[in-house]
């Protein structure tokens, strides 16, 4: 393993330390409403409220903190952030076990968005050391440990909190993380130079400044929002629309919990070579492929008659997932310099916490005051938003290499003029000095007298 190119290695250690970290956090979400009803007596309304504050609270804080997380990442390190990430919320989930009231479950887990970032960080320390052209495959693959861990956490979820209870399953979680955090100290390496000079402040429009192409990075984090609010719009609906469908044998649960993975599947399968094929044919292309591939799958779940046809059409949705997120950072990471990659990764993050703030609270609207089917209805409209910002994305991609044609044919003249002034300097010199010598030496005419 010493051998390997350093982010080779890196990537192991990380791809271990993000699918632990998935497993570790879906084996606590699904169950925060049930937990909630522990807590006290509440009613249907008064549990669905506080579901969903205590469920968004981490993401708003997400949204708030990780830009101040990026910043301090391009001063001290990628490695320090992992190392901050993984021991704050091993602690912060590990207390969450002993909470006795809503309020302090609200406070723990508004703590717990303070501190996270695991992922977001080994994406950014990984985006710093991979080699540009193969950065579509390696962040796809990354982006599976992920995925992966938030497939298996459920299921083990639900058989630990059947066996010993909803408080336990807080400890297991804190004690994975934790061994996240020792596997980010003795093994993720990183050769660390800092960009910002300690005391020195510096600002979004300096970051920006950093960058070649801002429209396109804008863009990407429009892409990343925009997908993340239509992707996170379904989930508070999705068991309820199989209920309506029909649960074979009435199992709603079972076949909810099918649904919710189906789309994991084909991503886990799919990422590593739509990632590979974006680095061949050009990644925003592989981004428009899988909002395309959205659009089309979104339409026809709002006509599904039986639950079969929703865990297939999922599968394929999976396979567009698969290309959108890896490919978005991939494209961050072409069009980022080392020295701002933190700051950008954590911008994109924001972005990403915002849609999942905004996409449950939209999904249930839609769903409550019209219909379950019109969610659907509702994700393809913003698909199609996503499609359109993703074209004009690609144009700006499309033109830069021009623009650097343009540039270094300017610079190219430029040097040209510069030699010809030089050389016309140098002859203009040599003739003048010439003509002084000669007059010096000419004989003085005679005086008249």
């Amino acid at each position: 393993m010493s051998e390997m190119p350093l982010f080779k290695r890196n990537l192991i250690v990380l791809w271990c330390g993000c699918f632990i970290t998935g497993v570790g956090l879906s084996l606590v979400t699904p169950f925060i409403p049930l937990f909630i009803a522990t807590l006290g007596d509440y009613t249907t309304s008064q549990l669905s409220f506080y579901s969903g504050i205590v469920i968004a609270a981490p993401f708003l804080m997400q949204v708030i903190v990780s830009p101040l997380w990026g910043k301090l990442a391009d001063r001290s390190g990628r490695r320090p952030m992992l190392m901050r990430a993984s021991l704050g919320m091993a602690v912060i989930m590990a207390a969450t076990g002993f909470t006795v009231n809503i309020w302090m479950l609200l406070g723990l887990r508004a703590l717990f968005g303070l501190f996270s970032g695991y992922i977001a960080n080994a994406i950014a320390l990984i985006a710093v050391q991979v080699p540009k052209e193969q950065s579509g495959r390696v962040l796809g693959t990354l982006n599976t440990a992920n995925v992966g861990g938030v497939l298996v956490g459920p299921i083990f979820g639900g058989s630990v909190v059947t066996l010993i209870g909803y408080a336990h399953v807080f400890f297991i979680t804190g004690g994975l993380i934790f061994a996240v955090f020792l596997l980010t100290v003795f093994l993720v390496k990183e050769n660390f130079v800092p960009v910002v000079a300690k005391g020195q402040k510096e600002s979004m429009q300096d970051v920006f400044r950093k960058v070649n192409n801002p429209q396109l990075i804008i863009g990407m984090f429009l892409t990343t929002l925009i997908l993340t609010l239509t992707n996170s719009s379904i989930n508070p609906i999705l068991s309820l629309y199989v209920k309506e469908v029909g649960a074979p044998g009435g199992n709603v649960e079972f076949w909810s919990g099918l649904v919710a993975a189906a789309p994991g599947i084909s991503t886990i399968i799919a990422a590593p070579r739509l990632g590979a094929l974006g680095d061949r044919i050009g990644t925003h292309k592989v981004l428009m492929f899988g909002l395309v591939m959205q659009m089309v799958v979104f339409l026809p779940m709002a006509f599904v008659t039986q639950v079969w046809q929703i865990i297939a059409l999922r599968m394929v949705l999976g396979v567009g997932d698969a290309a959108l997120l890896p490919g978005v950072q991939a494209m961050l990471t072409r069009n980022t310099p080392k020295e701002a990659t933190s700051r950008i990764f954590a911008y994109n993050q924001s972005a990403q916490a915002s849609g999942m703030v905004a996409g449950p609270l939209v999904g249930a609207a839609i769903g409550g005051f019209l219909d379950l089917r019109y969610v659907f209805f509702a994700t393809m409209f913003f698909a199609a938003a996503n499609l359109t910002n993703m074209v004009r994305v690609s144009r700006l991609q499309t033109k830069k290499p021009q623009l650097e044609l343009v540039d270094n044919a300017t610079d190219v003249q430029t040097d040209e003029l510069a030699t010809d002034l030089q050389v016309t300097a140098d002859e203009l010199a040599e003739t003048l000095e010439t003509t002084a010598n000669d007059l010096a030496d000419a004989p003085l005419p005679p005086s008249e007298e």
